[in-house]
């Protein structure tokens, strides 16, 4: 994480990030031992290195996350989009794909599955990955629009049942429109490209990074600030 977006145009901070993502892949998911590693060349750990950097190009910054994925047989394809310089970009995916299939043909599948996730910000693989409390307060809130229109109880169900997938195909990967046609639903596409690789094809896993996603960006009342400052003078 840095302040602004003006430090990501700053060659250091770039070197800085790329060092730091190569390191990675040796720390896993665990920032605590990412920061604990060795930075090359300079003698400090990256924390030390990242408090470094912080006083050498004058703005605060910290590794806020970190993930990893893996497969036994098969491939790790990935997308950056909006590249500032290569590697480096606004949104980054990396997708599992577990197969016995061809490399060439599986890396090509998988980046269009990349690409497809960074456009669509799915928040699973299928339903049953979803964060089953998120569901329910999905479901609940359609429950109450429905019963704004005075149906009886039963027709309710049915609605509910009829929205609720639309939202799994709104929110689940392999339910989602495959956005480099526009028509294919992700499970089928899948489904397809195991006739090009010559094998099954089961995604495992993803990851979607994007800048600035998860911060909490406190929200002001500017009159409720106006009325508090003029009330203290």
């Amino acid at each position: 994480n840095a302040e602004t977006d003006f430090v990501a145009r700053n060659d250091a901070f770039q070197a800085l990030v790329g060092n730091v993502a190569k390191l990675a892949v040796e720390a896993g998911d665990d920032v605590d031992a990412l920061n604990a590693m060795d930075y090359p060349g300079t003698g400090r750990t990256v924390a030390e290195e990242v408090t470094h950097s912080v006083a050498t190009i004058g703005e605060n910054m910290n590794i806020r996350r970190i993930a990893s994925l893996s497969v036994d047989k098969g491939v790790l394809a990935s997308y950056v989009h909006n590249q500032l310089v290569p590697g480096l970009g606004k949104i980054a995916v990396l997708v599992a794909l577990e197969s016995e299939g061809g490399t060439d043909g599986l890396e090509e599948v998988g980046k269009q599955l990349a690409m497809h996730i960074a456009a669509a910000r799915p928040q699973s693989i299928g339903r049953d990955d979803l964060d089953q409390e998120a569901v329910e307060r999905e479901r609940q809130v359609l429950i109450e629009q429905a019963r704004e229109s005075g149906r009886p109880d039963n027709i309710i169900e049915k609605m509910v049942e009829g929205r609720l997938r639309k939202f799994y195909e709104e929110v689940c990967l392999l339910e989602q429109t495959f956005v480099i046609d526009g028509e294919t639903k992700i499970a089928d596409a899948i489904k397809a490209a195991e006739k090009d690789v010559g094998a099954p094809i089961k995604l495992t896993a993803f990851e979607r990074f994007a800048i600035g996603e998860g911060i909490e960006k406190e929200e002001s009342d500017f009159a409720a600030e106006v009325a508090a400052t003029a009330g203290a003078s």
